[in-house]
């Protein structure tokens, strides 16, 4: 049998490469709608619909129940919030606020999602924030400011656009990511993700037929496409969910604060993203923010 290190040392690998796929997959999207004119709408739902589409069909083959949580109404009723107003609308803003600003801007602005997930808790649980907690709130904030107006509170150096969209990308992680924990609990985390895609994507599908392709297709296209779907979807959601299950969400989630460094690398040396340093140091206190509210939670972040 593994021994605890060669478990731990596996599930914070698994993380990192997870995070590392979720970022440059934020540079592939902005890759496809700034060269080669694809459409938010279409990209989301096919994401959406294959990857959804996939997933079931590897629980089902590992002799997973797919249509028990369809047979209880509340649980029914809940999956179908997951899908629509957890899963579309984190995908859907998030690549919204790609296609206003940056892969770079967009993942620096949703991982406030963490903070916006403290705040929640502590207002439910009404508990006052600790000192460490103001701290995180402060650089959360002070992170915002520095990466909208670069020190400047009268201008905007990103789009209005950019902002409105990455900051409801930020509450819509939040809502991803608190909404299904009791469908967590009672049925397998795969299936659930499965139908949370599969749920989102019929439902922009209707809005956004995906068999109306829009932009320029050649192998650069089905590439980063491809990748997305692939390596941005399905390998990283199931390498994080394997790593929470070695490691524990804490250190998992703190592997992943590497999203937006990657995102923000790979962004830089392959599309030319203008990244300063005020944009450096934004990018430094909302992932210190989040650090500090995962390392130190406090009462109001354990549930």
């Amino acid at each position: 049998m593994k021994s605890a290190a060669v478990h731990r040392v596996e599930g914070l690998s698994l993380a990192l490469l997870a995070s590392i796929f979720w970022g440059l997959s934020g540079v592939c999207v902005q890759f496809l709608f700034q060269r080669r004119g694809v459409s938010v709408e279409w990209l989301v739902a096919t994401r959406l619909l294959v990857a959804g589409g996939l997933l079931l069909v590897i629980s089902f083959l590992r002799g997973k129940d797919l249509f028990r949580i369809w047979k209880h109404k509340k649980d029914r009723w809940g999956l179908l919030v997951f899908g629509i107003f957890g899963m579309l609308s984190v995908q859907y803003t998030y690549f919204a606020a790609i296609k206003y600003s940056n892969a770079a801007t967009a993942t620096i602005l949703q991982y406030l999602g963490p903070v916006i997930i403290f705040l929640w808790l502590a207002l439910r649980k009404r508990e006052w924030p600790g000192a460490l907690e103001w701290v995180s709130l402060a650089l959360a904030v002070g992170g915002i400011f520095l990466l909208v107006t670069h020190g400047d509170p009268g201008s905007l150096v990103i789009s209005r656009g950019a902002l409105i969209w990455g900051l409801l990308a930020a509450v819509a992680l939040a809502v991803y990511t608190l909404q299904p924990a009791a469908l967590m609990t009672r049925y397998d985390t795969p299936v659930i993700l499965g139908w949370g895609f599969l749920t989102g994507g019929i439902v922009l599908a209707m809005v956004a037929p995906p068999w109306k392709v829009a932009g320029t297709w050649d192998v650069y296209t089905y590439l980063n496409t491809g990748y997305i779907i692939f390596f941005g979807t399905i390998a990283s959601f199931y390498a994080f969910m394997v790593a929470v299950r070695l490691v524990g969400p804490k250190p998992a989630s703190l592997m992943a604060t590497s999203e937006p460094l990657a995102a923000t690398g790979v962004g830089i040396l392959w599309l030319g993203i203008p990244f300063g340093g005020m944009d450096w140091l934004a990018c430094g206190c909302i992932i210190t923010s989040m650090v500090l509210i995962t390392l130190f939670p406090g009462g109001s972040m354990r549930e």
